[in-house]
């Protein structure tokens, strides 16, 4: 299965160069993205999502639930959500995963991760609101069920076939407030009761627990695994190599996923196929730019974030 980059359900919740699924004149190019993925016999998944805050500080309108930056320097002050603006933000998630069923993908994965708009809601960090939409826990959940129970009435409503549905979560936050496990354990338990077909759990490291004081330090997929009964999981990050790969499966984590990795080393699976596991590049050298064909917005940030990816150092 190829789970593709964020592709923007409004016109301001993109980033430069990513896909986009706001507007039904993409339709036929989202339609030639999924056949490709098809092609080679693979389920290609659309993930939909709007960056919200976290957009780039050039873009016109950046919103949020609340008029609270990022814990960043230089970060953007959002401007926060009315009331009625919502609704058009759960209906524009729906239109995208339409969308995605005209184009014949395999199914859509919602973008509740990474610090986006729907985990912006759910975060009190993010989240500083006094209505319908903030304040207690179930207030903050409150986005992210609408947007599932809409995917899922649109899917109902228009998928002529089996149409995956699947979730991405970011775990916990460093800012307090912030999403914390407990947080996280129950959304995943609200989730799992809408009968998602999988859950993604987005992290630069599958082995990653939490950091935080008086808490179970065990690895956040084997906690999250207790409480979602039989929903799927899928674990991702730093699988760098197949020895990674089959220690995770080993240890129980149902699904993995491969992203730096395969911008890294395109032949990744080929080489285990092959019986060349040996052969498997693990880090970046600053000149791989052009025969990887990365883009330019890619790279560059690839170079301004340390630690994202594997950066092989000068000699």
């Amino acid at each position: 299965m190829l789970i593709t980059g964020s592709a923007a359900v409004m016109a301001n919740g993109g980033f430069p160069g990513s896909a986009a699924a706001d507007r039904d004149e993409l339709i036929p190019s989202l339609r030639n993205l999924a056949s490709a993925i098809q092609s080679v016999g693979t389920k290609a998944v659309l993930q939909i999502a709007h960056g919200g805050r976290k957009c780039p500080p050039f873009m016109d309108d950046i919103v949020g639930p609340s008029s609270v930056p990022e814990s960043k320097e230089g970060a953007v002050v959002p401007r926060e959500l009315t009331a009625e603006e919502i609704p058009d933000i759960i209906r524009a998630f729906g239109e995208a995963t339409r969308r995605a069923i005209e184009a014949g993908f395999d199914g859509v994965e919602i973008h509740g991760a990474n610090g986006f708009l729907i985990q912006q809601f759910y975060s009190p960090h993010a989240n500083r609101r006094d209505d319908q939409w903030g304040g207690s826990r179930k207030e903050r959940m409150r986005l992210p069920l609408e947007v599932v129970d809409e995917v899922k009435r649109v899917v109902q409503l228009h998928a002529k076939q089996s149409f995956i549905v699947g979730y991405r979560i970011t775990p916990e936050e460093a800012e307090t407030p912030g999403i914390t496990l407990d947080d996280t354990l129950a959304l995943v338990q609200a989730l799992a009761l809408k009968k998602m077909d999988y859950l993604h759990v987005a992290q630069n490291d599958i082995w990653s627990g939490s950091q935080r004081a008086n808490v179970d330090t065990r690895p956040y997929l084997e906690i999250i695994k207790e409480h979602v009964g039989n929903l799927p999981i899928i674990g991702v990050g730093s699988i760098r190599t197949a020895e990674n790969a089959a220690q995770a499966l080993q240890a129980g984590v149902p699904l993995i996923a491969l992203g730096r990795e395969l911008i890294i080393d395109p032949e990744w699976l080929k080489k285990i196929a092959q019986g060349r596991e040996d052969d498997i590049k693990t880090k970046l050298a600053k000149t791989d730019q052009l025969q990887l064909e990365i883009p330019d917005s890619l790279w560059g940030m690839i170079m301004r974030v340390p630690g994202w990816f594997p950066v092989e150092t000068e000699a």
